[in-house]
């Protein structure tokens, strides 16, 4: 159950991970979802405080259309990281079918499990179209009614005359998943603030949102789980032990998201490709335009990130690391988690997890 959060609790700034399962080019989506099982390891014993993954839906580039099915592999594969959902889009689905699923995961794994909810498709609109049980008709807009609803079931909270009051009683019980609010858009900060949620903000997406973080506070209304607004900040990062080498694998994600951005999705470029594409397309105008990404060593890194928390207000900041090589990718979270003097897993802990990889 989402505990109160007092301004003492605050600092220092937690760090935690969201995993986009990426696919590199040459390699398949299985082995993807296999590196995000490792990365959540790797995340688990440097001391990341929670694990995140996605949902997308019919993409070469991202391998992760059923966060809750992922969850359940991480979480049972690391002892300590939160793990959770970033996140659910929920318009896909029945509210009462992801408040049992979530259910089920917290059951699993008490005061571990975070139920992340987005309005976003996570596609195209033919892929979200294919993803509904009804095709007579397109899904109505209805997300405010629906995340009543599952609130309702997570919390025991449906009116008496509910005509699915009966089913709150979830299989998890009385462990309970932590909601959380996604978004990138005013919209969403005004549910979050309304409902007294933690609201977690997509500066990945639109890196104009302090503004938009600033009215989740001013609106924010106390909730029987929530006593003060919480914010989390999910920011585009790669680290290396130098800035060259940082921006040299930072290449292979500008390319990926300059085609995504011209409407086409690729796998992950290896860098030699992507530095080639980006050399022959210099006009800003093929770059990522309105996107931000902290790219150095583990000192500029740490310092962006802090600015960025700094900016927002943030209680937290999450961080998306896209790159090519998944050693790469599990080298630049070591590099952050040495920079934040993250607090790492006892040594026996260490061993097990390299154990279970092997």
């Amino acid at each position: 159950m989402t505990r109160a959060v007092s301004t003492s609790m605050r600092n220092p700034l937690r760090v935690s991970v969201l995993d986009q399962t990426p696919v590199p080019e040459g390699n398949t989506s299985a082995s993807a979802l296999r590196n995000s099982i490792d990365l959540a390891r790797h995340a688990d014993a440097l001391g990341f405080h929670r694990y995140w993954v996605a949902e997308h839906h019919g993409s070469p580039m991202i391998a992760g259309p059923s966060p809750e099915v992922l969850i359940s592999a991480i979480a049972s594969s690391t002892s300590r990281i939160r793990v959770g959902s970033g996140g659910v889009m929920l318009p896909h689905y029945s509210a009462l079918k992801v408040a049992e699923n979530f259910s089920v995961l917290a059951g699993l794994f008490p005061n571990r499990i975070d139920l992340g909810l987005g309005r976003a498709a996570g596609t195209d609109s033919e892929t979200a179209f294919a993803l509904q049980r009804d095709r007579r008709q397109r899904s109505p807009d209805d997300f405010p009614a629906q995340l009543s609803e599952l609130l309702g079931y997570l919390y025991e909270r449906l009116p008496r005359d509910h005509p699915f009051r009966r089913l709150a009683a979830l299989p998890g019980l009385p462990e309970r998943p932590e909601p959380w609010l996604l978004g990138s858009s005013h919209q969403s900060a005004i549910w979050a603030a309304e409902l007294g949620l933690p609201y977690a903000f997509a500066d990945f997406i639109n890196p104009a949102g302090a503004e938009i973080a600033a009215l989740y506070r001013d609106r924010f209304t106390p909730s029987r789980e929530l006593a003060e607004p919480s914010l989390i900040v999910a920011v585009s990062a790669i680290s290396a032990d130098e800035n060259a080498e940082a921006e040299r694998l930072a290449a292979s994600m500008r390319m990926a998201i300059t085609l995504l951005r011209a409407g086409s999705s690729i796998a992950i470029p290896t860098v030699e490709r992507a530095l080639d594409f980006l050399g022959r397309h210099p006009s800003p105008q093929l770059l990522p335009i309105g996107r931000r990404a902290i790219v150095g060593d583990a000192g500029t890194v740490k310092h962006g990130l802090e600015a960025v928390a700094r900016e927002y207000g943030a209680d937290e900041v999450m961080v998306v690391t896209i790159t090519h090589d998944h050693n790469a990718r599990r080298h630049s979270y070591e590099l952050i988690a040495e920079a934040f003097d993250l607090e790492a897993a006892p040594a026996p802990a260490r061993e097990a997890t390299a154990t279970r990889a092997a």
